[in-house]
């Protein structure tokens, strides 16, 4: 089977290694090639967006994580870290990072002793151009494919991604995609 598109050689790497290595299954090529090419095409992607957004991932993630978390838009670190899947010391340099752009604030609440994260109303207005830049443009990335495929796509993927969590356990521990990621 040819691909309709010059850039995906998953069915021509299938081929070769059937030819070399009758031995091995290679149905994997076909599904897990074309999951990284994606991911690599989607992540530069997203990169030159936010680049151009004068952002990073890593911002992106931190705000859109206070943002969907609703009001008061403040988690501690802890529940960043969790929400985010990164550790607690990533999380504090994103922080940092964020704290010093103006786009968040450690805040303390009464009778408490540790500083939750908040975001500042600067935070909210970048988080909020942020996730509508990244989302319109993805939608557009997606306008081949119909409605029915979409829904097919994210219910295979969601199975998929079930398994490798439930099969590579905390070796696939990973972030889930979410509007903004990665470090």
């Amino acid at each position: 089977m040819s691909s309709d598109n010059p850039g995906d050689a998953a069915d021509s790497i299938t081929g070769a290694w059937a030819r070399e290595r009758p031995d091995l299954p290679g149905d994997s090529i076909g599904i897990v090639t074309r999951i990284w090419h994606a991911s690599k095409l989607l992540g530069d992607d997203r990169n030159r967006l936010l680049r151009r957004h004068d952002a990073d991932p890593a911002t992106l993630d931190l705000l859109s994580t206070l943002r969907r978390g609703g009001q008061p838009y403040r988690m501690s670190t802890g529940e960043l870290a969790r929400a985010s899947l990164i550790t607690k010391g990533a999380i504090t340099q994103r922080v940092d990072r964020a704290e010093a752009q103006g786009y968040v604030r450690r805040v303390t609440a009464p009778g408490r002793k540790v500083a939750e994260v908040e975001l500042t109303d600067r935070g909210r207005r970048v988080s909020d151009e942020l996730v509508e830049a990244v989302l319109r443009h993805e939608e557009g990335l997606l306008a081949g494919l119909p409605q029915h495929e979409r829904d097919d796509l994210a219910a295979s993927l969601r199975r998929l991604l079930a398994h490798l969590h439930r099969v590579l356990g905390a070796q696939g521990d990973g972030n889930p995609g979410q509007v903004g990621t990665r470090d």
